[in-house]
């Protein structure tokens, strides 16, 4: 069991205890014990029941929780909180601003019991008048409900990947090929999967349900050669069946969305593509092979026709890390610790360090002693690991004006500042663009950090217009950060292009806050892809010696 499981179970015993008038010391022992679990750097799963007592926070009593949770993978204490409390109240709890306080209001006070209660609650202005609550508290709530309606059933890429990869496994285990292949929205790498799109060479037979339902799958209606089905996982399907002379057209035809696939077809009016590999249905086209990340029915065709299509990046081109945190700040993992895995697992040359500034008091961010504190531990570290090297970078947070937390004597200190937002995120779209280009235009914003800080299926970003602060970094050297943690992706593929157009260089930064949060590298590599980006115009895939020369240009 993760760590991240048992802190979320214990998070929700603490709730749970306080929706229910428990003692608030015993509340705030269940909840300490809760946060010191998600940041420890080993699996607490792995200790014995002596040694998680020995755990700073815990104490024997949630010591005894934990294992209880390990041994039988509930609480006791839990499932008669849990047995006591409507599931639509449960489920409630996980809304963003509904702590236990109002969430008893609504259940005692109001009598709602589900969220759908809630919803025609809401629509019918009831909250307005409740205790702690008002017309803005209404239609937050309202705009979560919404968009939780919204998200049913969708899944960003990362959940998916691991299940995808291995239903694949199963099925052409089951069926016996291995001429199956993930198409749609998963092969085009797509940030958000509705739907999991699978094409396979055979032709259904009386045994094929059976199959399937060996693979894990849950079979749905089907025709002759179409099976839906659904998941444990949550996930819907489609599989379809084709003969082998039909795979290069059924590879194109169940990748690409319709508007790729319509003007493709236009262009193969009367064309045999009857045992054509995919590469050579587009050269039949009169085009080159376009890449299953770009269809999209953008502007991949008339790339292609001027023979423009780029030449996309891939994992292996990055040869840095930059965007970090450490135990400096609210990371799990040392300095030290981050710096070593950069240089001997993943075999980079460089790593840049970015820990919260001091306004993200929430994060322990540092002061202006503490940076130069860790400044003196990064020189060392890089006499001692060159010549891999770490660069000196802070994660700045842009204030309500755009201003940035040091004075400009601290940010010269620095090798490179990434500039983002972290608080106050609800303003109209005007200031909120102003608010980024004031920051762009600081002469010391090396990087702009999740330009639109939005959390995918849970939270829209906040409103920008994209091209302004797009052609400000264009004006004033920035670089665009695309973050790389899954439920990121920011900024958005759609706006890479127009990026690059500007002649602004994009960086794939993890936003790592412990050794494991490098591999987020991977998804910001497939969303670059989808957006056109190649090593050319991607910072962290630049050799150490011209990210040094960058940023001493920038700086002078």
């Amino acid at each position: 069991m993760e760590n991240k499981i048992i802190a979320r179970t214990l998070r929700l015993l603490s709730q749970l205890m306080e929706l229910h008038d428990e003692n608030p010391f015993k509340i705030k022992s269940v909840a300490n014990a809760a946060f010191k679990i998600d940041k420890l750097p080993y699996p607490v799963s792995d200790k014995s029941l002596a040694e998680i007592e020995q755990i700073d926070g815990l104490g024997k009593s949630t010591a005894a929780k934990v294992w209880a949770l390990l041994e039988t993978n509930s609480i006791p204490e839990l499932s008669n909180l849990m047995a006591q409390t409507p599931p639509g109240i449960i489920e409630m709890m996980r809304i963003k601003g509904l702590g236990p306080k109002k969430i008893v209001v609504i259940w005692k006070d109001l009598q709602i019991e589900n969220i759908g209660e809630l919803y025609y609650a809401c629509n019918e202005n009831r909250l307005i008048e409740a205790k702690g609550f008002g017309l803005k508290t209404q239609e937050e709530v309202k705009k979560i409900i919404e968009f939780n309606m919204a998200s049913n059933g969708r899944f960003i890429y990362a959940k998916i990947e691991a299940f995808a990869d291995t239903l694949l496994q199963n099925l052409k285990k089951v069926l016996k090929t291995e001429n199956i292949f993930l198409t749609g929205q998963y092969r085009r790498r797509c940030e958000i999967i509705d739907l999991l799109d699978i094409l396979i060479v055979g032709q259904i037979s009386t045994e094929t349900p059976e199959m399937l339902v060996k693979a894990g799958l849950i079979v749905g209606t089907s025709s002759e050669n179409y099976i839906e089905c659904d998941s444990e996982f949550g996930v819907k399907l489609n599989l379809v069946f084709c003969n082998s002379e039909e795979l290069g057209w059924q590879m194109i035809l169940q990748t690409g969305n319709r508007e790729h696939v319509d003007e493709l077809a236009l262009k193969l009016v009367n064309t045999d593509v009857t045992g054509k590999s995919e590469n050579n249905i587009y050269k039949l086209a009169g085009i080159t092979f376009i890449e299953p990340e770009l269809r999209e029915g953008l502007n991949e065709f008339k790339l292609a026709a001027d023979n423009k299509l780029p030449v996309l990046i891939s994992y292996s081109d990055l040869k840095g890390t930059l965007h970090n945190h450490s135990t400096w700040s609210d990371g799990v993992h040392s300095l030290t610790e981050m710096a070593v895995f950069c240089k001997d697992e993943l075999k980079l040359e460089y790593l840049g360090i970015c820990d919260h500034s001091k306004s993200a008091f929430y994060a322990n961010g540092l002061n202006e002693i503490r940076v130069a504190a860790q400044h003196r531990e990064i020189d060392e570290l890089n006499i001692k690991l060159a010549p891999f090297h770490i660069f000196k970078g802070i994660e700045s947070d842009i204030l309500y004006d755009g201003s940035l937390d040091y004075s400009d004597e601290i940010l010269a200190t620095f090798d490179f500042v990434v500039a983002s937002v972290h608080s106050v995120l609800k303003m109209s779209e005007e200031k909120a663009t102003d608010r980024l280009i004031k920051a762009i235009e600081n002469p010391y914003t090396t990087i702009l950090g999740h330009p639109t800080g939005r959390l995918l299926l849970s939270r829209s970003g906040y409103p920008i217009d994209h091209r302004k602060v797009i052609d400000a970094c264009a004006g004033n050297d920035v670089i665009i950060e695309i973050n790389a943690n899954p439920l990121r992706l920011d900024l958005d593929w759609r706006w890479h292009q127009y990026a690059i157009e500007k002649g602004v260089l994009l960086s794939i930064n993890p936003d790592a806050h412990r050794k494991e949060g490098f591999f987020d590298m991977h998804y910001g590599t497939l969303i670059a892809r989808k957006g056109g980006l190649t090593k050319l115009n991607c910072l962290n895939a630049m050799e150490l010696d011209q990210v040094k020369k960058l940023l001493n240009r920038r700086n002078k």
